[in-house]
């Protein structure tokens, strides 16, 4: 069964701020000593006509270590289809998440791609990093300008993305081709990156129409995964203005 939403409670004054501007808090609760620095944030919430709670220590109510004197309770964003993420961008250009379990790299992971114009997010139903508190905080407001969809196998949306004539990148170390300069990245394309430590699952691997690598230069024998997505997004974005042309 499909996941109801995510971020049913936010974290942060950059996530709340965001949630708030996009409609969703229902309730906010705020330490006492930080009134002061979240007076803009709490101006916003008044206009909107959202009830505020203030306590002694918002940690109590946090999922997170830093909350930053906040804690929003939100209407969730519901999940989308895959059609929808296709069409979240023309031409399309998602993201596909292969089991990873970090929330704070998933959230990071959301930030660059929202940044470098990607609009569709992929994540597995089962096994994968949930996305509320951490990993809002760590997307800072990235979630509320990003579709999501969540299904049950990410072996199956490779073959289902191919049929809707999107190519699909698998992001491995042991990759042939380089993903800089890759040329169809100009084209509808779902990059798929796998979990930390294992990265892409066999199936996964075996299913994408390329395999690609980011070189490395040095001694270090891998990224981070949201770094490798991180760069992975950019290149899409470089490709894509090249292919586009210089601007008059």
């Amino acid at each position: 069964m499909a996941r109801p939403g995510i971020g049913h409670s936010v974290e942060g004054i950059h996530a709340v701020t965001a949630a708030l501007a996009a409609g969703r808090v229902e309730r906010l609760t705020v330490e006492r000593a930080r009134l002061d620095a979240l007076e803009s944030l709490l101006s916003s919430a008044r206009t909107r006509g959202v009830p505020v709670e203030v306590v002694d220590d918002v940690r109590r109510e946090a999922a997170t270590d830093a909350p930053q004197g906040v804690v929003a309770t939100c209407r969730a964003i519901p999940i989308a289809s895959l059609e929808d993420v296709v069409a979240a961008t023309t031409p399309a250009a998602v993201l596909v998440l292969d089991h990873l379990e970090d929330p704070r790299n998933v959230g990071a992971l959301a930030r660059s791609a929202v940044a470098a114009g990607i609009g569709g997010l992929v994540i597995p139903e089962h096994r994968a990093a949930p996305l509320e508190a951490t990993a809002f905080k760590a997307a800072a407001g990235a979630f509320e300008h990003l579709r999501v969809a969540a299904e049950s196998s990410i072996a199956n949306v490779v073959e289902t993305l191919k049929r809707m004539q999107v190519w699909t990148v698998g992001l491995d170390a042991g990759g042939r081709q380089s993903l800089f300069g890759l040329t169809l990245l100009a084209e509808p394309v779902a990059v798929v990156v796998g979990a930390e430590g294992g990265g892409l699952s066999r199936l996964v691997r075996d299913r994408v129409d390329v395999v690609a690598s980011i070189p490395i230069h040095g001694p270090v024998e891998s990224l981070n995964a949201s770094v490798a997505a991180a760069l992975a997004v950019y290149e899409v974005a470089r490709v894509r203005s090249e292919a586009r042309g210089p601007r008059h």
